[in-house]
């Protein structure tokens, strides 16, 4: 049956039992759905907007969840719909209109189709868009000759998918005939040839979810055990370091949001499945469309013709996918820190390219034990278990899809590979595995991630040295209508494969019940190379030897010839400069990214050394993302973004040596720790493969790729390609241009030595100008040709590799020396580009440059053109010019920094001067329209209009000298017999930092979760202070911390332990984030008070992630009093963070306010500006921000100049907290 409620905002919750409902559920309900009111009605009229009835939402598991943990049974689906106002807009790809709810409401008269045995494999391939070519075809019918049988539907339909070129990348391992000759090396054999050439410190490539470089030895710190409460504790451990970028395009250009969404959750779960199990520490984005037309007036968008677009706007890709992305970092709980954008349109000699067919790139960097850096192998009689959600009908065919151009199957086939994304079940899947991978006795022989081609793909990959059986009545349904190819084949995500001995499995099922990971034992090796899937009933969906499956079908020969690309050139004018730079400046990826960076999560996991955003401004500049490998914040890791498809178009081999360029003028702002040698990178190809010539150009773009970076002493060990980017409309279609997106990671000496883009103001430094191409400037390939339409045929490219790398390691060397004070990249938007950016993220000063002393007598080339080079700001300009000079390495000083607000460049007689300010608004108004989109025309507007006027104004008291030497801190310490709990729930995330900020203090801190209260295995007795973490609980299903609050209320014993600790004396409680949103909902702050604090959703309805000033007003509370008059920088990143304080100010123990009142600065438009209350007491503090993500310097995104601190302010409060029960009570 379906019980409908109706919420205070009118919209419908349909509830739906396998039994009516009890008072007494029915009261728990409305608490739950925050006092909706349960309607008699067996039918609702009216016209509604909802989910699609046959997809189960990630909400309604959520939900569904929370009422589980609650004590209520029986539940099976909980979802929401909204009024249909009549202009009311959603995603067809998600929701439906309905006329009336009913008890229909979710009846799918669908029943599971049977086994069917395929007559004509041809005839079948077209039906179901399985893109087999006709050898694979031959091959599956001879398979079939060889049985005996025909082959069924399952086994077909598996084949083409575990065999996609999604999968198998076979045009990558192909035989390449290019104007009639052979090529001698396969495109992954040119990419494999790196390492060969420079294996530096690869310890695995290419032969698993990820690529690992051995790392340095760090500190882990973890509980002791991960089936039970324990304390946390610190080992040694040595480490290796990963790297891996995986692109969604297809998925993403149909349904934007959950496409990007799953690629980011697919691409963590590759760094999950590295080896025998490693961890993400941050990730990447990368998201590439045609033109978003945000507003009339630009002439490059103008001049080409708008299609009529098959799925989705330009713009709304923009939004969703990175709404998408974003929102599965922030709640599985990994910061997105580097990144990059790029609009495209062009049109010439009757061809059109776009990326109407987009580019969503989701990369990331991680580490794990060299002890796990490569799989075990296979035993008979090991178990297959699964970790994560149920099967639904999801993807299915979602490998296959991707491998044909968009557009040409039918609209129901490419709509049956739209995506279900559901972070918060991938954490739980996570942390069963990250307590795996942290025991001294890892049971994992081997791992590998759900994504595509599903249990199929997974599971064969765990069997394949043995061969296995998979029991089909073990594996989880989430819809009862799947039919056994779909139960096979569907991609629902968060699911993790696991390989493990039998006599482990008790261990693991305890720890996955402990973090409330569902698991299913669903099959075992059986040594006889068959893999077989058998039901209940006895049949046998697939029934093959695993080498017919995953054997080696006929190679793929790919024929192409030569066509040579003209690309004109545009007329252009010295007197038209200011206007050109205007123009550059609006361009989508030159201008501001702000709107991205505002509403991702940048900082979670306390590691993040370098993320975009950098000076007093906050503004996205950075070069690099860096973290660091544990908290002692010394060894970590960089990374970066490189692409350029625009000069790829022109001259492929130079796309790619520019491509690889950008990535290192990016990452060499890291101290690295043996150079570029240092480096390894993944090399993402996407390309519009089978038209005329571009397998010509693919090959000439991986070879040059390869030959770069063979000769620069780098490796490239993993990748992906995606070759299929066209997008057809009809008989026409549009090229995506072949572009490769090269990211890199390596590993960092010290994450303390990071330059920063933004130059300081003082007059006794110079700027310095260092070319790393030597090459003559050119313009082809540039955004100033973008801006004038068209593309150009001269384009630069690196002419000496060893150049390049001797220049490289100059500036490591000026960085080791602490020589360079600022330093910025030249790539998109050419030199002006960078030197105003280095001005943005300041409030006062400018530029005074001169070019006279450079060759080149073209101002607009000096100015526009993109060839590789960097930007340096030093005082020691003596030594550093001894250092470049014996280095053998050019360079040109060319300016210094001025008092005025003014960038002026000089070239011979030619005299430009440039309003700053002016042009940093410029740079931000493409931000400010799409960011309408997110935050609303209002917040936006704020947002535009205050980013300047709202600089960090820190002050440290003058008591605090920033050494642990001062609260004679040290790590590791000995049992101090004082205790501190972290408290978590499913989706909490942020518990390792706080707990190392406890421990740092001196606790000895203990793990606990919600399932150790509600079992009893905790009671807190012991606990002097229990902290509630930050993180998405539930998913903020229902309201943040909602779930998390009812999981205390209605369960008896963990109800108890927490009013046990409440009503002590000797206790204290801080919640952050989410804890905070659970200490406010479960009353825990203010009980006194007849008007109820409440925690209500930003003003901008969206995620926001900052770092901002607080103010710590003077105040009684343990923590916080002692920095009363203090100003300090700290994380914000939360969705529900606006404090509704119904009584006057006076009433509130006030201990944190966000030091500028108007958003953003003031994130979520909390009464008064409040970012913390406190207890009466003073005992029990609650804030949004995120104080044990700022405790090192090197943590905040801009810290005080001058100081050589070891801690910040932020310790203080943990030591106040730990000396207050030490000499209360424990002295």
């Amino acid at each position: 049956m379906i019980v409908f409620f109706k919420t205070q905002n009118n919209n419908i919750l349909a509830v739906q039992s396998r039994e009516a409902l009890t008072a007494e559920t029915s009261e728990k309900l409305v608490w739950l759905f925050d006092n909706a009111t349960l309607l008699t009605e067996n039918a609702i009229a009216g016209s509604y907007i909802g989910p699609r009835r046959e997809m189960i939402t990630p909400w309604s598991t959520n939900a569904v969840e929370i009422t589980q943990n609650m004590g209520i049974s029986g539940i099976e689906r909980i979802e929401e719909y909204y009024p249909n106002m009549g202009d009311a807009s959603f995603d067809p790809m998600l929701q439906r209109k309905y006329e009336g709810l009913d008890q229909e409401l979710f009846t799918i008269n669908k029943q599971p189709e049977p086994i069917v045995y395929i007559d004509n494999i041809e005839a079948y391939n077209e039906q179901e868009g399985l893109a087999l070519n006709p050898d694979e075809m031959a091959y599956l019918n001879g398979i079939a000759e060889k049985l005996g049988r025909k082959l069924t539907d399952s086994e077909v339909f598996g084949f083409s998918q575990v065999n996609s070129e999604h999968c198998r990348h076979k045009i990558f391992n192909g035989l390449y005939i290019i104007d009639g000759e052979e090529k001698e090396l396969s495109l992954f054999k040119l990419i494999k040839k790196t390492s060969e050439t420079n294996p530096n410190t690869l310890v695995s490539a290419y032969k698993d979810n990820v690529a690992f470089n051995a790392g340095p030895e760090i500190e882990q710190f973890a509980p002791k055990s991960g089936d039970k409460p324990d304390f946390f504790e610190i080992k040694k451990i040595k480490s290796v370091i990963s790297l891996k970028a995986e692109t969604h395009n297809f998925p993403t250009t149909v349904e934007p949001f959950n496409g990007a969404a799953t690629g980011t959750g697919g691409e963590i779960r590759d760094r999950l499945g590295g080896g025998k199990a490693s961890l993400p520490i941050a990730g990447t984005a990368v998201y590439m469309t045609s033109y978003p037309r945000c507003e009339a007036g630009k002439s490059w968008e103008e001049s080409i013709k708008e299609r009529n677009w098959l799925y989705q706007t330009p713009e709304q890709i923009l939004i969703k996918a990175s709404n998408g992305a974003s929102d599965f970092g922030n709640k599985f709980g990994q910061p997105l820190i580097c990144g990059s954008l790029l609009c495209f349109e062009h049109e010439e000699e009757d061809k059109q390219y776009g990326f109407d067919k987009v580019i969503m790139l989701a990369g990331g960097v991680g580490f794990g034990t060299q002890r796990d850096a490569l799989k075990g192998e296979p035993a008979v009689g090991e178990k297959v278990v699964v970790l994560g959600g149920d099967n639904y009908r999801i993807g299915m065919g979602g490998g296959a899809v991707s491998s044909v151009n968009t557009g040409q199957y039918a609209n129901a086939i490419e709509l049956n590979a739209v995506q279900r994304a559901n972070p918060e079940m991938q954490k739980r899947a996570a942390n069963v595995i990250r307590t795996l991978a942290e025991s001294d006795n890892n049971p994992i022989v081997s791992i590998h991630d759900h994504g595509a081609g599903g249990h199929l793909n997974c599971l064969s990959e765990l069997v394949e040295s043995t061969g296995g059986k998979i029991d089909m009545s073990k594996l989880p349904i989430g819809d009862p209508t799947l039919s056994a190819k779909e139960i096979i084949g569907n991609e629902s995500q968060e699911r993790m494969g696991l390989l493990v001995k039998e006599e482990d499995l008790a261990l693991i099922n305890r720890i996955a019940d402990r973090e409330r990971s569902p698991m299913y034992v669903v099959g075992e090796t059986t040594g006889d190379m068959n893999f077989v899937f058998e039901q209940a009933d006895g049949e046998k969906p697939i029934n093959l030897r695993l080498d017919y499956m995953i054997g080696k079908p006929p190679r793929t020969i790919i024929k192409d010839n030569t066509v040579e690309a003209n690309f004109a050139n545009p007329a252009t004018d010295a007197a038209q400069i200011e206007s050109y730079v205007k123009q550059v400046l609006s361009m989508e990826h030159v201008a501001c990214k702000d709107w991205l960076t505002n509403k991702v999560d940048r900082s979670v996991t306390g590691k993040i050394a370098r993320q975009q955003c950098a000076g007093e401004l906050q503004l996205p500049l950075n070069d690099l993302g860096v973290v660091a490998l544990d908290y002692r914040g010394k060894e970590g890791i960089a990374t970066s973004i490189g692409h350029a498809p625009l000069a790829a178009l022109a001259n492929p081999e130079a796309g790619s040596v520019l491509a690889i360029s950008e990535a290192l003028t990016n990452i060499v702002w890291a101290r690295l720790a043996n150079g570029i040698e240092s480096v390894s990178l993944s090399a993402n190809w996407m390309w519009p493969c089978k038209n005329e010539g571009e397998d010509a150009r693919l090959y000439k773009a991986v070879e040059a790729c390869s030959d770069f970076a063979c000769s620069l002493g780098i490796n490239i060990p993993t990748g992906k390609d995606s070759l299929s980017m066209t997008q057809k409309y009809g008989d026409k279609k549009v090229l995506s241009p072949g572009t490769v997106i090269i990211s890199a990671g390596a590993e960092v000496a010290d994450v303390k030595q990071v330059v920063s883009p933004v130059v300081k103001n003082d007059k006794s430094s110079s700027i310095y100008y260092i070319d790393f191409s030597f090459d003559n400037l050119k313009l082809g390939g540039s955004v100033l040709y973008q801006c004038l339409g068209k593309i150009g045929n001269d384009v630069p490219t690196v002419q000496n590799p060893e150049y390049f790398a001797d220049a490289f390691n100059s500036i490591q060397a000026l960085i080791a020396n602490n020589y360079i004070m600022a330093g910025h990249d030249i790539s998109e938007g050419g030199l002006i580009t960078a030197l105003l950016e280095m001005t943005f993220a300041n409030t006062k000063g400018g530029l005074c440059i001169n070019l006279s002393s450079l060759a080149e007598k073209d101002t607009i080339k000096l100015l526009f053109s993109e060839n590789p080079g960097v930007f340096i700001q030093t005082k020691n300009n003596a030594e550093v010019e001894k250092l470049l000079t014996e280095n053998g390495i050019g360079f040109a000083k060319i300016g210094y920094p001025i008092e005025e607000r003014s960038l002026i460049v000089v070239k011979d007689d030619e005299k430009y001067t440039f309003d700053i300010d002016a042009m940093r608004d410029v740079w931000y108004r493409p931000s400010y329209l799409l960011d309408r989109k997110q935050s609303g025309e209002q917040c936006a507007k704020e947002r535009f209009e205050n980013y300047k006027n709202q600089p960090l104004d820190l002050a440290i008291l003058s008591n605090f000298t920033g050494q642990l030497s001062q609260f004679n801190l040290q790590t590791p310490h000995a049992e101090s017999g004082i205790k501190a709990a972290i408290i978590r729930e499913k989706g909490t995330n942020g518990e390792r930092e706080m707990a190392y900020a406890l421990y740092l203090a001196g606790f000895d801190v203990k793990d606990v979760h919600m399932t150790d209260l509600a079992s009893g295995r905790e009671t807190l007795e012991d606990i002097n202070m229990i902290v509630f973490c930050g993180g998405f609980s539930n998913s903020d299903v229902l309201g943040s911390a909602k779930g998390w609050a009812g999981g205390f209320l209605y369960n008896d014993k963990a109800k108890k332990a927490l009013d046990n600790f409440y009503a002590r004396q000797d206790t204290l409680s801080l919640g952050i984030c989410n804890g905070c949103q659970l200490m406010v909902e479960l009353n825990l702050i203010n009980p006194e008070h007849e008007k109820r604090t409440k925690m209500l959703h930003n003003n901008s309805h969206k995620f926001e992630s900052n770092f901002v000033g607080l103010t710590i007003p003077q105040n009684n509370s343990v923590m916080f009093g002692s920095l009363s008059g203090s100003r300090l920088g700290i994380w914000v990143a939360h969705g529900e963070g606006k404090f509704y304080l119904p009584m006057g100010e006076e009433n509130y123990n006030i201990i944190a306010k966000y030091t500028h009142a108007g958003y953003p600065a003031n994130p979520n438009g909390s009464d008064y500006n409040v970012a913390g209350i406190c207890s009466a007491d003073g005992r029990h503090l609650a804030m949004m921000p995120h104080l044990e993500r700022a405790i090192f310097p090197w943590q905040w995104a801009h810290y005080p100049a001058g100081r050589q601190d070891e801690i910040t302010p932020w310790v203080e409060a943990f030591v106040n907290a730990f000396n207050w029960i030490k000499n209360n009570f424990k002295g």
